[in-house]
């Protein structure tokens, strides 16, 4: 089973990316990227599931290695 990452440690991996964050609607915060890639991610959780996960990593274009990679 794959590790499950917070919002947190997502958010974090998307800024050191270069993605900055836009704004917020309810519990959902949205980020872009310099080269105009919009990523919505859910705020507040612990523990994101593992299709969420999924969609966030094909949203921002980045892959699970890439993620692991940062958060050493």
């Amino acid at each position: 089973m794959p590790k499950r990452y917070s919002s947190r440690e997502i958010e974090r991996t998307l800024v050191a990316l270069g993605f900055s964050f836009i704004s917020q609607s309810g519990s959902h915060g949205k980020f872009r990227s310099q080269d105009g890639r919009s990523v919505i991610v859910p705020m507040n959780k612990r523990e994101i599931p593992v299709g969420t996960f999924k969609s966030i990593m094909k949203q921002a274009s980045i892959s699970q290695e890439d993620m692991d990679g940062l958060q050493k």
